[in-house]
Parts: structure tokens; sequence; C-alpha cells
């Protein structure tokens, strides 16, 4: 038997009232809408904040370890000057002072093993030893 409407109600009821006992469909498709879009928004979120990172991973390693800190900081700390540093450190090449550093360091290591010393001394020679000081069997008789 169905129940007759209240006086007060209205005779034509929304598409989206479901009946008592009945699966709501249109709260189910906005849950996952729901879940689906927070998700997603994460994900673009984390994407973004990782950008500067994917940006200085082509340079130095100097480069992207700095811009790497300067992102945790900005995501630890919701302060967006880190991140905005971070970007701008990320988009600037840092110039490469270690690589001619090096190569006169190996240059002049291998002059310096190729030279003779200035100051050679000449070779110690052994002084005579004493016949009373000599081994047993090496004394002359």
């Amino acid at each position: 038997m169905t129940e007759p409407l209240h006086p007060a109600a209205i005779h034509h009821l929304p598409p989206f009232v479901t009946a008592p006992g009945e699966t709501d469909v249109l709260f189910i498709v906005t849950a996952f809408f729901v879940l689906f879009a927070v998700v997603g928004i994460g994900i673009f979120y984390f994407k973004l904040h990782a950008l500067p990172e994917q940006m200085a991973h082509r340079g130095q390693k100097v480069q992207f370890e700095l811009v790497a800190v300067l992102a945790l900081l900005a995501l630890f700390t919701h302060n967006h000057l880190f991140w905005i540093a971070g970007l701008l450190l990320a988009f600037v090449p840092l110039p490469d002072f270690t690589t001619p550093l090096r190569s006169i360091s190996g240059s002049l290591e291998r002059i310096a093993n190729r030279a003779e010393p200035a100051t050679s001394t000449p070779p110690v020679q052994d002084a005579p030893v004493p016949a009373d000081h000599q081994p047993i069997g090496q004394r002359e008789a």
C-alpha cells in the first residue's frame, strides 16, 4: 500500500529525490566525483610543486640539491617564497668553476710527477765499517 502524500508536500518531486529504502544514485556519483577530484588536485599540486626540481635535474648536481632543499622547505613551511626562489634558481644556469680547477690541478700534478726535483742531493754512500765492527763471518784473518 502506498501512503498518501502529506497535504503540504508538492505533488511532483524532483528526479534526484529517492524513495525510502532505495539507492541514492546521485549521492554515489557525487561521492566518486569528489573523491577523484580531491586525488586529482593533490596529484596536480605535487607535480606542480616538483616542477623546479625537474627543471634543475638537467643542470649541475649542486644546483639540483639547492633547488630540492628549497622545494622541501616550501612544501613543509607553506612559504611560497622558497618555491619561487627554487624555480628562479632552476632557470638560471650556475657557472661551472670546478671543472677548470680540476683540469689545472691535474695538469700541475702531471708536471710535478714528470719533473726532477731541482735540489736533488747525491745518494748517500755507506761509510766503511771498521774491522772490529764487522760480523764474525766477514772479518779478515
